[in-house]
């Protein structure tokens, strides 16, 4: 369901059609970050796998776009999975956790794209953050040719980004309004569901 449909999907449907009660899944998952977190921990560790990866690469470029290609596929697989790698969700402390992991390598890979002067010099972490972010854009609003949009969005975009093809952009946004742009998204998976029937709390009761 959250592969199909990304992180809001209904909670209750993903209870009816696991074969057991909403009682029964609040009380194991109180939270919506709570249930986001056991379903997507192995998929957030192959995004810091895929971090790692290209920093083994030798080639500075080759090893920024392995990432930025991985990361991207997995997106266009998994709405959720595309929704989560651009939210900061500190109420998932394991998910948070390999998240940053990620993004920590993630600024080590542009750093030394853009020292090796393969990668254009404006270009910064946050880019890469947008990049994600229009990336599960797209492949929300294409879900039935989800893969081949991407595919083809990213390979224009990093040609773009190659430094022999920059030219003058527009400054990116600070990177505390990105930040902010994430948390908000994360803090949603913390808002109570609308339930169809009944209140939460008669749910888990």
């Amino acid at each position: 369901m959250f592969a199909e449909q990304g992180l809001d999907a209904s909670l209750d449907e993903i209870a009816r059609l696991a074969g057991t009660g909403n009682a029964t899944l609040y009380r194991r998952f109180p939270t919506r970050s709570d249930l986001v977190a056991a379903v997507f921990a192995d998929r957030m560790a192959e995004h810091v796998s895929a971090v790692e990866a290209g920093l083994a690469d030798d080639d500075p470029w080759r090893g920024f776009r392995s990432y930025v290609e991985a990361v991207t596929g997995m997106q266009a697989q998994d709405r959720g999975l595309a929704d989560l790698v651009t939210m900061d969700i500190s109420s998932a402390p394991e998910i948070e956790a390999l998240r940053r992991r990620a993004y920590e390598g993630l600024v080590r890979l542009v750093e030394r794209a853009r020292r090796a002067g393969v990668l254009r010099a404006d270009f910064t972490d946050q880019d890469v953050v947008l990049l994600l972010m229009a990336n599960a854009g797209l492949v929300e609003r294409t879900p039935h040719i989800a893969v081949g949009a991407s595919a083809r969005l990213i390979g224009l975009l990093l040609d773009g980004l190659r430094a022999e093809a920059a030219r003058d952009a527009p400054a990116p946004p600070p990177q505390g309004d990105v930040r902010e742009a994430m948390r908000r998204r994360g803090g949603s998976l913390e808002r109570p569901d609308p339930m169809t029937s009944c209140p939460l709390e008669e749910h888990r009761r």
